[in-house]
């Protein structure tokens, strides 16, 4: 196709595929052209890969941190919930920056803050200052997070953009699969500041080609309101504590004074933002249908996959008596065959409705958490990984489809309070699922894992039922 395209000359269909239909400098309408795009998607590639695996390399880590910095388990876990907060309270006021001041620059600026904020993790001696490091850290990722989808939009032409989104899924999935792997090989080797500072030299490489791969978009002058971004921080700060505390079995008192205080909150949130024509709480994309049930597929699937993933080493380990390598190789076809369902269904997004593709997918990955949860007292290691793969699958063919209508139910001029949604999204299902998993631990200790795949498979079931009504709505067909 590229080789028929230079032969006919930029007039033929092919090539203006593949050509922008504006200069670098206002921003790529209708994508970059090859081979750009590559390294754009390369830089892309790399900063999502250091923002997902620096989340998933610290839980591995944990106790080594603990020890050598003589600091205790339960003040451990700052290491990671400082990352995580951080992440969740500014990804949407850097979207809605990203929509001001160009994508760009947010995404190059984050990248910045993450490398230079790792180095000073590898360098911290105590858990304070880690835990300080790990924050700015976190807000560096939220950066990369929360315009790299928008940044896909710009970077392919729009009858290609579900080929980029999945690549986008693609890096995550293979991240988070590889994150305890990666943090066990590095520590086996040296000490826990090397999964730190490796992150230096990979994040120098991706800021040099940024800066000379990644469109510009040229973004537009209305003022920037710091007020419902610090709204949003404490909305959002609170509902995560509130439901991390109610999963961990804080007092009741606490819980509902947070959980309170989030409410009060976010209604005055909520009532500046419908006053806004470019709303950091994106409310004007909310009133989209399909953007609004697309974003409710995401919150539910999301949360269903992390109730599996929390529960289901206790199912293989505690319940079935499995080793702790025998639990990981079990578990690896559910993040491998998403590796391979993405790109496919990526390409298919271009051309069949996401309320078709996505319902299917979230069939499939009720079906396959039914089946785990239904495994017998002594299944074969043949039952558990097609039952994963199934999983996995279905996942993979939705994820893809609904991140392309997230993007693509957005004006251009918003694509980054929808690129910041699409992520707040994940967090919040991911919260949520992890938070749940720890209540019906509470509740049930002896069949907490079969509960939780159930609980998981009912959540996957509704993200379906909700992922098959957008076929009804205007916008879900792509157009090509």
């Amino acid at each position: 196709m590229h080789a028929q395209s230079s032969r006919n000359g930029p007039s033929s269909p092919s090539a203006a595929a593949d050509a922008p239909a504006a200069s670098p400098e206002t921003g790529a309408e209708l994508g970059l052209p090859l081979p750009q795009r590559y390294w754009a998607m390369l830089v892309i590639a790399l900063g999502l890969t250091l923002a997902v695996l620096d989340s998933a390399i610290a839980n591995v880590a944990l106790p080594t941190i603990a020890r050598n910095l003589h600091a205790s388990a339960a003040g451990s876990i700052w290491v990671v919930n400082a990352y995580q907060l951080a992440i969740t309270i500014s990804l949407l006021p850097l979207a809605s920056l990203g929509d001001r001041i160009g994508y760009r620059r947010v995404y190059l600026s984050g990248l910045v803050l993450f490398t230079v904020s790792s180095f000073g993790c590898a360098l911290s001696t105590s858990l304070p200052t880690l835990a300080f490091a790990r924050v700015i850290q976190g807000f560096g990722a939220a950066g990369i997070m929360s315009v790299n989808t928008a940044l896909v939009r710009m970077i392919y032409p729009p009858a290609q953009l579900g080929r980029g989104v999945a690549i986008n899924a693609m890096v995550v999935a293979v991240s988070s699969a590889v994150g305890p792997t990666v943090a066990s090989g590095v520590l086996a080797v040296a000490s826990w500041p090397w999964l730190f500072a490796i992150n230096v030299p990979i994040g120098i490489a991706a800021i040099v080609g940024g800066f000379k791969a990644l469109p510009m978009n040229p973004g537009h002058d209305s003022p920037y309101d710091y007020l419902s971004a610090v709204m949003n921080a404490f909305v959002f700060g609170l509902l995560i504590f509130a439901v991390d505390g109610l999963g961990h079995g804080e007092r009741y008192g606490y819980v509902t004074v947070e959980a309170i205080a989030a409410l009060v909150i976010g209604y005055f949130f909520v009532r500046r933002q419908l006053t806004q024509s470019a709303p950091l709480l994106p409310i004007d994309l909310l009133k989209i249908p399909v953007f609004a049930l697309s974003i409710g597929t995401s919150v539910c699937s999301f949360c269903a996959q992390m109730l599996a993933f929390v529960s289901l080493p206790f199912l293989l380990q505690e319940t079935l008596g499995l080793s702790q390598v025998e639990t990981g190789l079990l578990m690896t076809p559910w993040p491998a065959i998403i590796i391979l369902a993405a790109p496919l269904s990526g390409v298919l997004s271009d051309k069949v409705s996401a309320g078709w593709l996505g319902g299917i997918g979230l069939a499939a990955l009720a079906l396959g958490l039914l089946l785990l949860a239904t495994l017998g007292p002594h299944p074969d290691a043949w039952q558990i990984s097609w039952r994963m793969a199934l999983c996995g699958a279905g996942f993979g063919i939705f994820q893809s489809p609904n991140n392309r209508t997230i993007l693509s139910a957005a004006p251009r001029e918003r694509s980054g309070g929808a690129s910041g949604m699409l992520g707040t999204a994940r967090l919040t299902g991911q919260t949520l699922g992890a938070a749940l998993v720890a209540l019906i631990f509470g509740i049930a200790p002896q069949t907490g894992p079969i509960v939780a795949l159930y609980v998981a498979a009912g959540f996957a079931a509704v993200a379906s039922v909700v992922s098959t009504v957008r076929v009804m709505q205007p916008g879900s067909t792509p157009a090509v």
